[in-house]
């Protein structure tokens, strides 16, 4: 009953039974995902597209800023890295795929604003 206060989302139905799911998990990741919690949660309560702003600030703060300016992409580097390990046993291979692409592609922007040619 408690969980259900913080969520708005219907609890999650996988394909496997529940005890069978919770064999599957490692003790690391279930200490990764319980030190995770007051983030998300905190992130939860936050109005829908504010993430994504404040996301989107730090990515264009980060190309437009001189030299240090590159230290913001990181942060959204670290911060996505952080979600998809979260979401990592929920998705699906092209769910997969298709966040791992959002990384590498802000890691290549990362790259190139820390190490400018000439």
């Amino acid at each position: 009953m408690r969980a259900r206060l913080y969520s708005r989302a219907p609890p999650l139905r996988t394909g496997c039974p529940p005890a069978r799911r919770l064999a599957a998990v490692s003790s690391l990741r279930q200490s990764f995902e319980r030190a995770s919690l007051p983030a998300v949660r905190w992130l939860d309560g936050l109005p829908r597209a504010l993430p994504f702003l404040l996301v989107l600030a730090l990515v264009v703060a980060g190309v437009l800023l001189p030299a240090p300016g590159w230290l913001l992409i990181g942060v959204v580097v670290l911060v996505l890295a952080w979600i998809l390990a979260l979401a990592w046993p929920r998705l699906s291979g092209a769910e997969r795929l298709m966040r791992l692409a959002v990384v590498a592609l802000m890691v290549a922007v990362l790259v190139t604003q820390a190490v400018p040619r000439g």
